[in-house]
């Protein structure tokens, strides 16, 4: 899952604030727990950001099934803060027993891969291959438990659309879009000169939704830099710029007035990765315009997906392997997918009917189950992304929201981000 930073507030906290079950802070209190099927009573810390689809609900079925065991769920707003928390605390103190990492930053992660628990021999092979090798160290260490991953269509507004005398049934929607990212920001500039308002919600989600079908973004496998001469990167930094800023309400996502903005109408889509459902609807609660149609610009994309880690140096080792095991078994995957929207990765999940038949209310009931699969297939290509990706990455777009401010000309911006990626 991905964001960026954002100002806590009302609107935040009634998306993202933490269920925690019980008021703690990350420290486990609990002794070596010896094994995972110990009956010493032990209190176990989880760690996650936005929204995994834990509920108190679901967490709930575990300490049935376990009596002794006693979960804390924290839940940060967004995974920058997650991420400067666990680099700071990892092989020191103070993390949670399970930590959650992104996509965009466990490379970054891994290469600390020491520090953290591998996971038993019995969960392996059965994630997508990718997925799995991903968090599989140089020595053959399986450290991180797949959650989700983020296959895309795109939300919107069927209601607004119709206003813009632009087709609204999902069927006409994914024809509308069946092309590529110039035709997406051709659809922009009609919507945008019917109604006087941007179509799409942040530049920045543009710019992410093109750089993950970008096999090599910033580095190649040799460690060879390759961002600020890559021409597939300048190509989508000046078609976010010119095209993407004029029709965005924003530069980026996850602040106050861009989750207000799913309600009120001051833009009318979004990418969509699965994960992205809950949010529209946790923050708009009261709209029955939003719906998902089956297409996605220049073929298909994924954003995001995230792990579990367990830091090796944690008070509840083997409890925390064990719970992280039960969490992301195909039982909980499709568990939070109909929770939060958040896309299974655990291969069996995949057959059963719960998610393949899987149908959401406030989509207009959209097939979403059936929507994401076909979405899944359509992904090509994973970026390679290794520990730098995240610092490049976020300093483009920067870049972006330095334009999109006014700061700074599309070109003085770009050579802001040449100058900062040559001084990393």
């Amino acid at each position: 899952m991905n964001s960026r930073a954002f100002r806590r507030s009302a609107v935040a906290v009634a998306a993202f604030s933490a269920t925690a079950l019980v008021l703690a802070g990350c420290a486990s209190d609990g002794g070596d727990s010896g094994s995972g099927d110990s009956d010493e009573p032990v209190t176990l810390t989880i760690a996650t950001f936005n929204d995994f689809g834990y509920t108190d609900e679901l967490l709930q079925e575990y300490m049935d099934e376990n009596p002794n065991v006693k979960i804390v769920h924290n839940r940060a707003a967004e995974s920058g803060d997650a991420r400067a928390n666990y680099f700071q605390k990892l092989g020191k103190e103070g993390l949670a027993d399970i930590e959650a990492v992104e996509i965009d930053w466990f490379a970054e992660a891994m290469q600390y891969s020491d520090l953290l628990a591998e996971a038993p021999d019995s969960v392996k092979g059965r994630w997508l291959d990718w997925k799995e090798a991903a968090a599989t160290d140089p020595d053959g260490r399986l450290v991180g438990f797949g959650t989700d991953i983020g296959p895309q269509g795109i939300c919107y507004r069927a209601d607004l659309f119709e206003a813009a005398g632009l087709p609204s049934d999902r069927e006409g929607v994914a024809e509308l879009f069946d092309g590529d990212w110039e035709n997406f920001l051709d659809v922009a500039d009609q919507y945008k000169e019917a109604t006087g308002k941007p179509m799409i919600d942040s530049a920045n989600s543009v710019l992410q939704g093109i750089v993950n079908q970008i096999e090599y973004t910033y580095t190649e496998p040799d460690g060879t830099v390759i961002a600020t001469e890559n021409p597939e990167i300048q190509a989508a930094y000046e078609l976010v710029t010119e095209r993407a800023v004029p029709n965005a309400a924003y530069a980026g996502q996850w602040s106050d007035d861009w989750f207000a903005s799913m309600a009120n109408g001051e833009f009318a889509t979004m990418l969509c990765p699965g994960w992205m459902l809950g949010v529209i609807s946790g923050n708009a609660p009261d709209v029955t315009g939003w719906d998902i149609a089956n297409v996605f610009p220049n073929g298909g994309g994924n954003w995001g997906g995230s792990y579990l880690t367990v830091p090796a140096n944690g008070a509840n080792v083997d409890a925390a392997l064990a719970l992280a095991d039960w969490l992301t078994a195909p039982e909980q995957q499709v568990k939070a997918f109909t929770n939060a929207g958040t896309f299974p990765s655990q291969l069996e999940a995949y057959s059963d009917p719960t998610l393949t038949d899987a149908t959401n209310e406030y989509f207009n009931d959209a097939p979403t189950g059936e929507i994401l699969s076909e979405r899944a297939e359509a992904v090509t290509v994973a970026p390679y992304k290794d520990a730098s990706y995240f610092k490049y990455h976020d300093a483009l777009q920067n870049a972006v929201t330095r334009v999109f401010d006014g700061v700074e000309d599309e070109q003085t911006s770009w050579n802001t981000w040449v100058a900062e990626v040559e001084a990393f």
